[in-house]
């Protein structure tokens, strides 16, 4: 329905511009907050992800936060990686997966890193970045 004092009210649907998918996958808000009332500031540098990897992970007791930080610990692993790699940028796979891609080429499913540190530590975040901004 077109109704003409209202204006054309109708959004183009799809993705938003690159600028704005990075800004939506940086909130991790729990992440944010689980580390803000642990004392760590997340800045998003490389620094903040050495600051994480030292946290207690009182959160493995609870299998749906576990799941819930281990998705915004890679959303913020992406985000320090794209905001100071350079080259470094968002992708989202045709299954709807956020991964990282570096001007090399390579492809890195943050996500699923950030599931694995928030189970097991392993591998650490900022290990997982050193990789990536020397490759």
């Amino acid at each position: 329905m077109n109704i003409p004092f209202l204006g054309n009210r109708r959004q183009k649907v799809g993705f938003p511009d690159p600028e704005g998918i990075a800004e939506l996958l940086a909130e991790c808000e729990l992440l944010r907050s689980q580390a803000g009332r642990a004392g760590v500031r997340l800045d998003d540098s490389p620094a903040s992800l050495e600051a994480l990897d030292q946290l207690v992970p009182r959160w493995r007791d609870d299998e749906e936060a576990s799941a819930w930080l281990g998705n915004d610990a890679g959303l913020y692993l992406g985000t320090v990686i794209v905001r100071t790699v350079p080259g470094a940028a968002w992708e989202i796979r045709a299954d709807g997966q956020p991964v990282v891609r570096i001007a090399s080429g390579r492809e890195f499913d943050v996500v699923d890193a950030g599931h694995a540190w928030a189970a097991s530590g392993v591998p650490e975040l900022s290990q997982l970045y050193a990789e990536v901004a020397e490759a």
